[in-house]
């Protein structure tokens, strides 16, 4: 039985509403591999508090509207 991640994320989204962004174009944007962008957005990883803050940053929002405590 799985068991939801403690934290979840709008990644998908956010990337679709800035130009349809990909994965890779954001894992270069904040220096990190597109597998790992697609572990965090799949909630199989949870990112570290920098790269968290790097990822809103990119889309220009808070880190609320990104990522939300599930626990």
């Amino acid at each position: 039985m799985s068991v939801a991640p403690p934290i979840a994320n709008q990644i998908r989204r956010l990337r679709f509403e800035h130009g349809e962004m990909t994965q890779a174009d954001l894992a270069q944007r904040i220096g990190m591999t597109r597998q790992t962008i697609a572990a965090i957005e799949a909630g199989k990883y949870s990112p570290s508090l920098e790269a968290a803050f790097r990822i809103a940053q990119v889309f220009g929002c808070g880190l609320e509207e990104v990522f939300q405590w599930q626990g």
